[in-house]
């Protein structure tokens, strides 16, 4: 793969070598339920729930956003996603949200004798907003802190459909130039909405434009077929070239987010997961996505790395069944419940919007265990840094390295959620989401979005489920929730935006 032909890393010094390996590994829209360790009984996830088992898992564990570019910029920046209006879902050609001169997790592991790279799914832009996809694509995420890169711009069911390598879309024949487009399709390609004959899997909502794989994609693309990626391959493709990355940076501290495409759709197992799970291909894919972190724990192993490396696993939201294709996710769902015993999933400002499956493993460092405390996604910078003696901050991240190592059950106190532009606001055992306008429910994805006229209050550690709103009858308690929100939100809180599934 093209990672073994990147340049060696420069040879480090004893000290570095003793800091340890850090991995990230990110799923893609898998809620709380999804996983045996966290009370799935339809999935079998043998390697996740090992993992999970022999580690640290968290209960209260959060990412930042119900929708996937807000929480990833939170992980990587430490910042709440609201804080930036353009940290919303992107299309394929949005130029990159990040500003180059803003600190991020791999920059700050930069400077502390890291090597850093990404493998997998970026969704946070790229350029500046009129990429030529024939030339190098910059700024990335080369320009925010990652010294090598491998990643699909947006998301799988987006154009351009390739791989991108430091800037560079990987197997581009010059000959056959690329052309990206959001607004328009470009004279004689064919969409999903005009060639219903040429597809494999038939779109229900927003996936109708330019066809590749027998897949109709959100955007209109021409040219660039050498280079366009095989679904089936996906997770092949990204597994390689992480299990190279570790080998070839092994001798150095390294810095590795593996950010995976599933379950996110268009769900695409390869051939030899189809029909594993019973599920159709989404069940498929959380099979798959078990078995490619198995094999590469099972590379850590081998290159004997587990001992010093710490690995996070969590989800950049919770889950939706049905997000735009006709794929028997609904239909053959039966028994298992994506969201466990919490409310909504992605898109959602209850709980199972944005709280998901969390746990931090490190062999021989991190005691087996369960831990309830509060923590987000946004401490990992500010914890990270703490690990490897670096001072570096953010007013939005909390330092929770000993939560994390499991060696403090005191997380954090307060935490606000987004969903959309709107927020809501978590402390303690307390949830309060205030009124928004909309509709209670997407009928499109049929997820609870928590829009209702008035405020919702909810004691979680006596209803997990949501169901008892205690506004009306806890109002001393709902005016301290809105006011030590507005301390951290402010104003902004009534400006929300029309929910766009694309």
């Amino acid at each position: 793969m093209a990672c073994k032909q990147q340049e060696k890393s420069e040879k480090v010094t004893e000290n570095e070598i003793t800091k340890p390996n850090i991995i990230i590994i990110y799923a893609d829209d898998l809620g709380y339920g999804e996983m045996g360790a966290y009370g799935a009984t339809e999935l079998s996830t043998p390697n996740l729930d090992k993992l999970a088992k022999e580690g640290l898992r968290f209960t209260k564990g959060y990412a930042s956003s119900a929708t996937c570019t807000p929480s990833r910029y939170a992980l990587l920046t430490g910042v709440y996603p609201w804080r930036n209006k353009k940290a919303k879902i992107l299309p394929g050609t949005a130029p990159l949200i990040i500003d180059t001169a803003q600190t991020t997790i791999p920059k700050m592991l930069k400077r502390q004798g890291y090597h850093t790279g990404i493998v997998g799914k970026w969704h946070l832009g790229l350029g500046n907003g009129n990429v030529d996809w024939n030339k190098r694509i910059a700024p990335g995420p080369n320009e925010v802190g990652f010294d090598y890169s491998n990643i699909l711009a947006a998301t799988q069911d987006r154009v351009p459909t390739v791989y991108i390598e430091n800037g560079h879309v990987v197997n581009l024949d010059p000959n056959d130039p690329i052309e990206i487009d959001y607004a328009k399709n470009f004279p004689g390609e064919p969409t999903g909405l005009e060639n219903p004959e040429m597809l494999k899997m038939k779109w229900h909502h927003g996936h109708n434009n330019s066809i590749v794989n027998g897949i109709p994609r959100i955007g209109f693309m021409k040219g660039g077929e050498a280079a366009k990626w095989v679904d089936e391959d996906m997770a092949d493709y990204f597994l390689e070239e992480a299990q190279n990355y570790v080998k070839q940076y092994k001798n150095a501290p390294f810095f590795l987010y593996y950010a995976l495409q599933q379950p996110h759709v268009p769900r695409t197992p390869h051939p030899r997961f189809v029909g594993k799970s019973g599920m159709g291909p989404r069940g498929d894919v959380i099979v798959e996505a078990d078995w490619v972190i198995g094999a590469f724990i099972k590379t850590l192993e081998t290159e004997g790395l587990l001992e010093n490396t710490l690995i996070i696993f969590s989800s950049d939201n919770g889950p939706v069944v049905n997000d735009g294709y006709y794929d028997d996710s609904v239909e053959k769902l039966g028994n298992h419940k994506p969201a466990g015993k919490l409310r909504g999933g992605k898109y959602s400002l209850f709980e199972a919007g944005t709280r998901v499956p969390f746990f931090t493993y490190w062999k021989g460092k991190i005691n087996p265990g369960v831990s309830d405390a509060l923590v987000s996604q946004l401490d990992l910078f500010s914890s990270l840094a703490s690990l490897v003696g670096s001072n570096e901050s953010t007013d939005d991240s909390e330092q929770l390295l000993d939560v994390l190592l499991g060696k403090s059950q005191k997380g954090r106190d307060e935490l606000v959620i987004e969903a959309t532009s709107r927020t809501a606001f978590r402390k303690g055992d307390w949830a309060m989401i205030p009124p928004y306008e909309g509709p209670a429910i997407n009928t499109q994805v049929n997820i609870e979005l928590a829009n209702a006229d008035e405020y919702q209050l909810y004691n979680l550690k006596e209803d997990i489920g949501q169901q008892n709103n205690l506004a009306k009858t806890k109002p001393e308690k709902l005016q301290e929730m809105i006011t030590a929100f507005q301390a951290i939100r402010g104003d902004g809180n009534s400006e929300i935006e029309q929910l766009e599934l694309k």
